[in-house]
């Protein structure tokens, strides 16, 4: 590993008069650095999708920038995994702002040299270094979350963190839109101005960066503090042991992550909540357009609210199993999925010519949905020791981006070609009801008594 990202060391511990000042600044503060960090990742992930159809008046094909885009999830998918491994042995406040410069460069050059947007073989290439180090950016957030906030908070603020993606990708598009407006015309650019749509975002970026860099710690160790159990007394077990130990690739792998039937329980749950997730977004145009005789503009209002309904649906699954399962992550799971499946059963049955039902499944499902992606991330840091947790989130979002999201995409298409809509609603629902089972599996798992049975 590079000196560079090598985790800081622990240091002499500060007076015991001020470490509760210092942890509470200090909490806050690297809760805002992963949240602007992680928030900028999201101004330069799907920017590609707006110049498409500028792209498109230049000669491209749809199916020809459609395969250039695919490359971001593929990419994605698998450095969330491969690039996590090395996070769990690295400095998060050197990864993750690395990450974030990485990409922005990539959108710089697609925006500022013609080349690397001259053909689709040069832009699958720079979208798949983006989407690889876009996923630079949960691995080292779930480092500081297990670091800095103990498990029985911990469902609460990695719902808040959480947020941060609907923030970054909500302001994004604006951002776009300027960027387009001020190269426009601009010597040595396009007339449309559409290079812009690359280059301001990936500028923003780099700010955020270097803000984030200044806000986060690694741990709490490597600032003169105390573990976060010793200064919450939150243990996971009645040994009061905090599992600090670095370890090695194998370890993370095989003893902990790996070997861990927990974390691929919620895994393949993945794989049908991210299903679930994009199976009803992607296709809600097409399905609100052909079967219920909405134009584009109904459509995309129910686009929107179905994103941002995740917002608050987030934030309240979050609590639910903070406060009321007591740190206790499947039962929300179960209580959230079950919602979502009743929602999409009345999504499917409800009859052309009621819109306003329509309207109100898909903020419903978007509601609902939400959370138990988060909670997936959230029980695979509670699963493991803190020095793996980036790992075995990674694991999970490589199940839900490449089982999930692909066949979302792929498979939906297929069968609802083949089978009709009906048979696309099937799929959804059975999805549903699988992912409640398989977080009914882990109903009475609370967080790391996991890690004190491997231990």
């Amino acid at each position: 590993m590079l000196n560079f990202f090598k985790p800081a060391p622990p240091i002499d511990r500060l007076p015991g008069d001020k470490i509760d000042s210092e942890y509470k600044k200090l909490r806050l503060q690297v809760f805002l650095g992963i949240f602007i960090g992680y928030a900028a990742y999201y101004l330069i992930r799907k920017n590609f999708s707006l110049a498409m159809p500028y792209l498109t008046a230049e000669g491209f094909s749809k199916a020809e920038l459609g395969f250039a885009l695919s490359a971001i999830s593929i990419s994605y998918g698998i450095s969330k995994f491969v690039m996590a491994t090395i996070s769990d042995r690295s400095n998060a406040r050197m990864f993750l702002p690395a990450g974030l410069v990485l990409s922005a460069i990539v959108s710089l050059l697609m925006g500022a040299f013609p080349f690397f947007t001259s053909s689709v073989t040069i832009m699958f290439v720079m979208l798949f270094l983006n989407g690889w180090f876009q996923g630079m950016g949960w691995p080292p957030s779930g480092r500081v979350l297990v670091h800095w906030f103990s498990l029985n908070e911990r469902g609460n603020k990695t719902a808040i963190w959480n947020v941060a993606h609907n923030v970054g990708g909500g302001v994004m598009a604006p951002l776009a839109v300027a960027g387009v407006a001020i190269f426009a015309g601009m010597s040595g650019f396009s007339k449309s101005g559409y290079e812009g749509v690359f280059i301001l975002p990936a500028l923003v970026a780099i700010v955020f960066a270097v803000v984030s860099y200044f806000l986060i710690r690694d741990t709490p160790q490597s600032v003169g503090l105390p573990s976060i159990e010793e200064y919450r007394n939150d243990y996971p077990s009645n040994t009061k042991k905090t599992f600090e130990t670095e370890l090695t690739t194998k370890e993370i792998l095989f003893k902990y992550v790996l070997n861990n039937k927990w974390v691929w329980a919620i895994a393949f749950a993945n794989i049908f909540v991210y299903f679930v997730r994009y199976g009803v977004l992607d296709w809600a145009p097409t399905y609100l357009s052909e079967e219920k005789g909405f134009n584009m503009n109904k459509s995309s209002w129910a686009y929107f609210l179905y994103e941002w309904a995740g917002i608050p649906g987030t934030l309240l699954c979050g609590w639910i199993s903070d406060k009321v399962f007591k740190g206790r992550r499947g039962p929300a799971g179960v209580v959230f999925m079950l919602g979502v499946l009743i929602a999409v059963l009345v999504y499917w049955f409800n009859p052309a010519g009621n819109p306003t039902v329509d309207m109100l499944c898909l903020i419903a499902i978007g509601f609902l949905i939400y959370g138990p992606v988060m909670l997936v991330g959230l029980q695979a840091l509670d699963f493991v020791p803190k020095k793996a947790a980036g790992t075995a989130a990674g694991l999970t979002g490589l199940f839900g981006y490449l089982g999930g999201t692909v066949t979302a995409n792929a498979l939906m298409g297929v069968i609802v070609h083949a089978s009709g809509w009906n048979a696309g609603f099937i799929l959804l629902v059975a999805s549903c009801a699988i992912a409640a089972l398989i977080f009914a599996f882990t109903w009475n798992v609370r967080g790391q008594e996991v890690v004190k049975n491997q231990h």
